[in-house]
């Protein structure tokens, strides 16, 4: 029987509001300043304009040009219009610069313009970010239905709910086609070609590039597309072909090696005999609410894969997600304190309707086939009850593209091609959104000239950039300006269980909170009224 969720009563809604203005206070990313982009007048394909401008990461300003390159909508279409991307590129501070470095974050659906670990790799190298076609252009593929159906419905992952993405997603193609959005142009090969472009109108002969998750695949791909254009690539958290999907039965073997971890720690093992076991039976026979607020298994679901991703607490963010806050929230909901499942529950529209530019990626997306083999039941594979997980994103993402118009890049990109340019692979091994086996055993036999780095018990890419920036900006340059892949320098970092407030104290600090916000509202009431009553009495 499906869970009914109820509507948020007052105290919901106080906690909702609480939780909402402390995203608010979330700290800006760096970056250069942001401005629309638009194609100039009399502008053509290829037509790069810039000026010069500061890039600032935190109290840092870096001398960089800021411009804008007008590329074709749809390179297959003579007719295509023209689309105006943001370019930056930040000037190298030392005196003899080598090869440029350009950069490919993570997504789909995301910014490409706030790289912030400038300090790693500036000295030797420009840094060159093109901003992303359907994100940072002047064409934007915003979703807003997609955003309304998560914001309004109870249950995450009911199928009433998963009904109204499909039909969100395929409202928001027919309207921006309606516009004159081509969404055959927005694919991982166009994607290449703007940087191709850039690459020529800024008068490099070869570049580096520099990619993480989502933006390895662009890297690979464009190491297949353009290997003469290219010198050096690092890859961190390697997606290869097929990978946009999350697999349910890897997620459980994932969780699998959290258990040994939490099996190692004096004080997780001290909660559970069986961290896995424990969470399976919770998954099982999840409670349903916590005091008054109701629990979405679906939406708790979802945050806990998202949280397993980063082995670390991603700095600056205003509530619990890493690895070990969702251990922390499953083992307290195991022994009777389901409020941290509670508060998850409330706190996914914080993020979850604007967590990308849906429709970038879900056009990126529709233009591989990852979620579009007619052999596979997608949604038996997702739900798989016989895991502890399922894989919630995938659920989500797959039902949105339901409907999508698929515009696939050429086959030859759509499986692992042979290539010599010089490739370092950088992967967690507790990473849950590009598990290192897939590197290991899918592109690196692939790679005549590469090598895999994989980091122990480390997860996805803000692991990376937020732990040990010694070793991390030593093997990057070493790589960088010789070839030579050197982490010598890092050390074992274990998995840290202990995460402080977690999800439980935060839902518990909140409710307090409520409840003095409360009772400070009953006494005003208590005081007016009484002052009332003194005044009438005279």
């Amino acid at each position: 029987m499906k869970k009914k969720i109820r509507s948020l009563g007052l105290s919901q809604t106080l906690i909702a509001i609480i939780i909402n203005l402390t995203a608010i206070l979330l700290p800006a990313c760096g970056g250069a300043k942001e401005t629309s982009v638009a194609v100039p007048a009399g502008a053509k394909a290829g037509t790069l304009t810039v000026e010069p401008c500061t890039y600032e990461v935190g109290d840092v300003e870096y001398t960089a040009d800021c411009g804008t390159l007008v590329v074709p909508e749809n390179r297959a279409d003579p007719a295509s219009r023209l689309i105006a991307l943001p370019l930056i590129r930040v000037r190298a501070t030392g005196s003899n610069p080598a090869e440029p470095i350009f950069y490919f974050s993570g997504g789909p659906g995301g910014s490409n313009l706030h790289f912030q670990h400038l300090e790693d790799v500036i000295e030797n190298h420009d840094f060159v970010q093109v901003g992303y076609r359907g994100v940072d252009g002047s064409a934007v593929l915003d979703c807003p239905e997609i955003s309304e159906a998560i914001r309004e419905t109870d249950i995450l992952l009911s199928d009433k709910a998963l009904g109204s993405y499909a039909a969100a997603g395929a409202d928001c193609a027919r309207r921006l086609q309606a516009e004159g959005v081509d969404l055959a142009g927005y694919t991982l090969t166009e994607t290449i070609d703007d940087n191709e472009d850039a690459r020529v109108a800024l008068g490099y002969e070869r570049i580096n590039l520099l990619g993480g998750s989502y933006g390895t695949r662009i890297e690979m791909i464009y190491e297949w597309m353009y290997p003469d254009s290219l010198h050096r690539v690092v890859m961190l958290a390697v997606n290869p072909p097929g990978h946009f999907v999350w697999d349910a039965e890897v997620i459980d073997e994932q969780i699998e090696d959290y258990a040994r971890l939490c099996a190692q720690d004096p004080e997780c093992s001290a909660r559970t005999d069986d961290l896995a076991a424990s969470m399976r039976r919770l998954s099982e026979d999840m409670p349903d609410r916590w005091l008054f607020i109701p629990i979405d298994e679906g939406g708790v679901k979802v945050i806990t894969l998202i949280m397993l991703f980063e082995s670390i607490q991603p700095p600056g963010m205003p509530v619990p997600l890493s690895g070990p806050a969702a251990v922390d929230m499953w083992l307290a909901a195991a022994g009777g304190d389901a409020s941290g499942m509670a508060l998850a529950s409330m706190s996914r529209n914080m993020f979850l309707p604007t967590l990308w530019t849906w429709g970038e990626g879900l056009s990126l997306a529709a233009s591989v086939d990852d979620y579009y083999d007619p052999a596979r039941d997608y949604r038996s594979e997702f739900e798989a009850p016989d895991t502890i997980l399922g894989s919630p994103v995938s659920l989500m993402l797959w039902s949105m593209g339901l409907e999508w118009p698929t515009h696939p890049i050429p086959q030859e990109y759509l499986q692992v091609q042979p290539t010599d340019v010089e490739t370092l692979l950088i992967s967690g091994s507790i990473d849950f959104s590009t598990p290192p086996q897939f590197a290991t055993e899918e592109l690196l036999p692939y790679l005549s000239n590469g090598e895999q780095v994989i980091l122990k018990d480390f997860g996805h890419t803000g692991s990376f950039w937020n732990s040990q920036p010694e070793a991390r900006v030593h093997m990057l340059n070493t790589f960088f300006d010789t070839g030579q892949v050197d982490a010598s320098l890092y050390t074992y970092q274990p998995l840290d269980f202990d995460v402080g407030l977690g999800w439980p104290g935060l839902a518990k600090l909140l409710l307090g909170i409520v409840l003095l916000l409360i009772a400070l509202v009953v006494a005003l009431v208590w005081f007016i009224a009484q002052r009332k009553k003194e005044v009438s009495t005279r």
